[in-house]
């Protein structure tokens, strides 16, 4: 009947959205509108209750496992700490504070020199001792004997550092600059430019010339730095005479 009220929906039968009515082809919809389903594209579909997939029995490892690496991704085996061999030490004399390079060929001096210090050194122990002795006879006094026993100990020390230090004598000849080096307990490493020198000599005393030694002499601009080179033989001596003052004055005219 037309008087009676419109039936509302009962409580089993749930309200639905109006379905959007579709709009003509090429006529926009009214604002508010929905649009029609599959204009924009698929609808979205709901995830899988079950996503992500269970893994399979067996799949994880048991409590406590550690995997084992393979053979070729096993790290190497390290030694124990203290196995570690020690670094190589340097060796003796050539330390990072020895003024004595070992890069350059050093020549050696001539032994015989070692006999021509100690004959010097015995003509002054003996006249220490002379004085000394002669001192105590007559008067008596035991500073004089002291004195004495002084004179034979600083003469035999003296004597066994003249073995060493003569030893220790070298000169090497680089391309611009000769080096010398001498000194036992304080070593001296003396590099004089061929461009400073002035002139070389060449002497020899009579207890060198009785061993058949010389000495050269550098002579350069400045007197603190001249050197030499004791122990040489004659022909030696010459010939680095010859060869240091020939580069002198090459270096010379090229300054």
């Amino acid at each position: 009947m037309s008087g009676d009220p419109p039936a509302s929906p009962g409580p089993t039968s749930p309200s639905r959205p109006p379905t959007p009515a579709s709009a003509p082809p090429g006529v926009d919809p009214p604002p508010g509108a929905f649009p029609a389903p599959g204009t924009l594209g698929p609808e979205p579909v709901a995830p899988d209750a079950s996503w992500p997939a269970p893994l399979p029995p067996g799949a994880l490892p048991p409590p406590g496992h550690r995997p084992t690496p393979d053979a070729d991704q096993r790290a190497p085996d390290l030694p124990a700490p203290g196995l570690l061999p020690a670094a190589p030490l340097p060796p003796l004399g050539r330390g990072p504070l020895d003024p004595w390079p070992s890069t350059v060929n050093w020549q050696p001096i001539s032994t015989d020199l070692i006999w021509v210090e100690l004959i010097r050194l015995a003509v002054v122990v003996a006249i220490g001792l002379a004085v000394t002795a002669v001192g105590w006879a007559l008067s008596g006094h035991w500073l004089f004997g002291l004195a004495v026993a002084v004179v034979a100990l600083l003469g035999g020390w003296r004597a066994i550092a003249i073995v060493r230090a003569v030893r220790a004598w070298g000169y090497a000849e680089r391309e611009n600059d000769l080096l010398v080096r001498h000194g036992l307990l304080v070593r001296r490493l003396s590099i004089v430019p061929y461009s400073r020198m002035q002139f070389v000599d060449v002497s020899a005393g009579p207890l060198e010339r009785a061993f058949d030694l010389a000495t050269v002499q550098l002579h350069t601009a400045a007197a603190a730095s001249d050197a030499r080179v004791p122990g040489l033989r004659p022909a030696e001596a010459s010939r680095l005479r010859d060869r240091l003052t020939a580069l002198g004055e090459d270096r010379a005219e090229g300054l």
